[in-house]
């Protein structure tokens, strides 16, 4: 079954961003990555899924289970058939002619009750573009494809938010945490960092005991940074 996947414009997304160096006097200002984060970096990757021939009873037991208000359904090649989600279950509930007396065994099924065909995206998509789909198609939750269509991921509109709702200090506490985890005491002391906007500026002395990339790679992980700078003395 066909399904509706947002394809990205550019998939260069995927890279780290382009490299570039700026000189203040003895100053080198390294622009590490300046770009929203993508889709696959913020999505779920354990994902609660059916199949076409679960049961009503079934997918009300998953959600409730699960706390969620929907899930992906999967053929047995793992493409995404389409979405079930409280609403369809509801709503199948609300058409029922004789709603006082039970469905008739094994039937609806996920196959019956799904919205289809299923929006999906692809996991080097911005995490901006995914929160655009999810306002235009009114859909709570995107279910992210791999190059063959293939389920590997779902994506939130609280997975999304996380990204911009966090607080410059809530940011710092984090990556300052990270700066303890991986830098030596005496180096570490001569870290400076800042963050403004959700971008990291980041002074690192020119020392050999630690690996400054494996820093910055981090300090980008952390949620709600939108961009890292490195600044060192030349």
């Amino acid at each position: 079954m066909s399904h509706d996947t947002e394809r990205p414009a550019d998939t260069a997304v995927r890279q780290y961003g382009s490299t570039a160096v700026r000189q203040y006097g003895s100053t080198t200002e390294e622009v590490i990555a300046m770009r929203t984060r993508a889709v696959g970096e913020v999505m779920t990757d354990e994902v609660v899924q059916a199949r076409p021939g679960t049961s009503f009873k079934e997918l009300t037991a998953l959600l409730t289970t699960h706390r969620i208000s929907g899930l992906p359904v999967v053929d047995e090649d793992d493409k995404v058939m389409g979405v079930v989600s409280q609403t369809d279950l509801a709503r199948h509930q609300a058409n029922r002619p004789d709603r006082s007396r039970p469905a008739s065994p094994g039937t609806p099924t996920a196959r019956t009750l799904m919205t289809s065909p299923a929006v999906t995206v692809h996991p080097e998509q911005r995490v901006v573009e995914a929160a655009r789909i999810m306002e235009r198609r009114h859909v709570a939750r995107l279910p992210v494809v791999d190059e063959e269509d293939r389920l590997i991921g779902i994506a939130t509109r609280r997975d999304l938010l996380r990204v911009f709702l966090r607080t410059d200090e809530e940011i710092r506490t984090d990556i300052a945490a990270e700066i303890s985890a991986r830098v030596p005491s005496p180096t570490r002391d001569d870290i400076r960092l800042r963050v403004r906007d959700g971008v990291v500026h980041l002074e690192c002395p020119a020392h050999g005991d630690f690996d400054t990339t494996v820093l910055l790679r981090a300090a980008w992980r952390v949620d709600g940074v939108v961009g890292v700078m490195r600044a060192t003395d030349a």
